[in-house]
């Protein structure tokens, strides 16, 4: 009876077939994801226990002037994010110019509020309404008229 190949020689016999171009039980990826299926053992027996293996699988694809699936789609990732970082530069850099002019517009109202009330606080003439404003008069009986210090 033979002994049972160790985790290994399985992992080795598995990266000599998808380099190969005869995967058997996976798509064929250049994956450490595709190489763990092919070689029936769990992923984290490449990515904690053989490490050494898993570093000789990348060098083997890259010997062959491939690129790792995995780094094609880190790429294509990194890419994405450098646009939409460009894209989120440009809306920082309009928000922060519409916050200059609202800072800006609300100083304003605030000083034209502040002159106003001070304003407002000075007059020592009675306020009346201007003539176009005025309402007309309804007479009333002198008793039930109400007694204010705004009638001369």
């Amino acid at each position: 009876m033979s002994p049972a190949p160790n985790e290994r020689d399985l992992i080795r016999a598995a990266m000599d077939r998808i380099l190969g171009g005869t995967p058997e039980r996976c798509n064929g990826a250049l994956t450490i994801v595709a190489l763990a299926l092919e070689a029936g053992v769990p992923r984290n027996a490449l990515t904690q226990r053989h490490t050494d293996l898993k570093k000789e699988f990348y060098d083997n694809v890259r010997a062959r002037g491939d690129t790792p699936d995995s780094e094609r789609r880190l790429r294509k990732q990194v890419r994405r994010l450098k646009e939409l970082r460009a894209v989120d530069a440009v809306e920082i850099a309009d928000l922060k110019a519409d916050v200059e002019a609202l800072v800006g517009a609300l100083h304003q109202a605030t000083t034209e509020n502040q002159l106003l009330r001070q304003q407002l606080t000075e007059r020592t003439a009675v306020l009346r309404p201007l003539p176009s404003q005025r309402q007309p008069e309804v007479s009333r009986p002198e008793s039930r008229r109400p007694d204010t210090k705004f009638e001369r």
